[in-house]
């Protein structure tokens, strides 16, 4: 379906890749060492006021604000799920966004209203607002330099995420959302989510090392990105954290002048069904409800949480959270597909453990696909994979596939994957799998290891191995994790859906 202005959501999403930074400058920016930096938010500050808006107009969706390297976006789900469960009892909130990323399948799953993705319609109705205010503001305007060592002009329009970001703020403004939940991409401090000034709360998950190059090598370094959401006045939650990361985000809590609650499992747990039943996700649901009844002590009068128990709205929203590509099983015929987005060293272990105890239930051989584009230190999350299975008692993978994330063998990306910040050559060339497959096979010679060009090779590779299956009752126990971007297309191929 068109916008008013004829312009389609394909329009848009092709408009959006656009704004992708080609491989070669993310490249030339590494090498440079340009990182982001405060040069980042005035930037965003400055796209903001072109599309009409002031920081301070943001506290109309009084925002909760997550950041954390791993179980942010559970934290947000848990804390959305909660709202909209409350939602059905009381009427409050009227309108609950959250914006996430990445997608699984369609932008538009990034910014969703009561839960579901926005449509195509309002999406590219609202995308295009923005777009031409921009094009607009830089005709009238002209170009802006904030990066005074550079001496550039920022671009009429931000790269893709940040796009995203400043697209949120609109809808959600203009939709009347009453409580919002943003997730951040990268960081905190620099992160273009963070031109929230009075967030209702900040909520810090588990932090480990991620991401870098844009954040550093250490966890100090990234505590101190993470703790950039932090804000005078607002109320700040954190989970318990390795000694050096707790530090930097009291030391940093305390320079803003804000109290910084650490928070433990909360006991009010007992007997709710977290999925899944691990410590790290009873974490994630502990952040999540203190978010929670932080939103709604503000919007709702009547609201006052119980120290001893959850009220059914808050056991229901946790019970009934929907996060999809995450510890996700589907059945197909003699398949069993287990589904995870994990993409770090520790969030690998951990979903591994989580597949290892799923696998204790059945027989018939394991069967891996596995991905992680542009990033070079993966080759080293494999072996952290083989030695958690084995130490779980399950032996070791039978049947190991490496894919790109290219989706379909005839028609390659789906419009909604494209991605311009991997290298096309390496892409092409199977780089990053031949060198996954090397790995493999030096740590575990005795798997069988198939390289393959896309998601859905992949995939029907697994299919034919189930047609192998002989013994009674038995089902290949197949792992797809690494990436959310695989996870996405492989969910879209597995379900034939538009958007999750």
């Amino acid at each position: 379906m068109a916008s008013q202005s004829g312009r389609t959501y394909n329009d848009a999403i092709d408009a959006l890749n656009s704004l992708q930074t080609p491989y070669a400058i993310v490249e030339a920016r590494r090498k440079a060492g340009i990182r982001p930096d405060a040069a980042s938010i005035a930037e965003m500050r400055v796209y903001l006021q072109r599309i009409g808006y002031k920081p301070s107009d943001l506290d109309r969706l009084n925002i909760l604000h997550v950041a954390g390297t791993k179980g942010k976006g559970s934290t947000c789900a848990f804390a959305a799920s909660i709202l909209s469960q409350y939602q059905k009892s009381h009427g409050v909130p009227r309108k609950i966004g959250l914006f996430t990323s990445p997608h699984l399948i369609a932008v538009r799953e990034r910014i969703r209203i009561n839960g579901d993705p926005v449509s195509e319609d309002i999406f590219a109705r609202y995308f295009f607002e923005v777009w031409d205010k921009l094009g607009q503001a830089e005709e009238s305007e002209g170009p802006k330099v904030i990066d005074q060592r550079l001496d550039i002009p920022m671009p009429p329009r931000p790269v893709y995420s940040r796009y995203l970001t400043l697209l949120s703020y609109h809808l959600f403004l203009q939709e009347g959302i009453d409580v919002a939940v943003y997730e951040t991409g990268i960081g905190g401090e620099f992160d273009a989510t963070n031109i929230v000034e009075h967030p209702l709360a900040s909520g810090i998950s588990t932090l480990g090392i991620d991401h870098v190059f844009a954040l550093g090598d250490t966890i100090e370094k990234i505590a101190w990105h993470k703790a950039g959401i932090m804000k005078t006045g607002s109320a700040a939650f954190t989970v318990e954290q390795t000694p050096e990361a707790a530090k930097v985000l009291q030391d940093r809590a305390k320079e803003k002048g804000v109290s910084l609650k650490v928070l433990d499992v909360d006991p009010r747990l007992e007997g709710v069904n977290v999925r899944p039943n691990a410590l790290f996700q009873k974490k994630n649901a502990s952040l999540g409800i203190a978010l929670a009844e932080t939103a709604l002590k503000k919007i709702d009068p009547n609201f006052t949480p119980d120290p001893t128990r959850l009220s059914k709205e808050f056991v229901d929203g946790l019970e009934q959270v929907v996060w999809r590509g995450r510890c996700e099983v589907k059945v197909e015929g003699p398949i069993i597909w287990h589904v995870d987005g994990a993409h770090t060293v520790d969030s690998l272990k951990m979903a591994t453990r989580w597949f290892a105890g799923e696998c204790a239930k059945r027989k018939g051989p394991k069967a891996l696909i596995f991905n992680q584009q542009g990033r070079d230190e993966a080759v080293h999350f494999l072996k952290g994979m083989i030695s958690t299975l084995k130490a779980q008692g399950q032996g070791s993978f039978d049947h190991v596939v490496f894919c790109t994330n290219v989706t379909y063998a005839a028609t390659g990306y789906k419009r909604d994957f494209v991605n311009h910040q991997h290298d096309p050559e390496a892409i092409k060339a199977l780089t990053a799998q031949r060198a996954f497959a090397d790995k493999w096979s030096s740590l575990d010679p005795a798997a069988k290891v198939t390289v393959v060009p896309t998601i859905e090779d992949a995939i029907n590779h697994v299919r034919d191995l189930s047609k192998t299956c002989s013994g009674e009752g038995e089902t290949v126990q197949a792992f797809i994790t690494g990436s959310l971007h695989l996870v996405g297309g492989a969910l879209g191929i597995l379900e034939g859906a538009d958007a999750l």
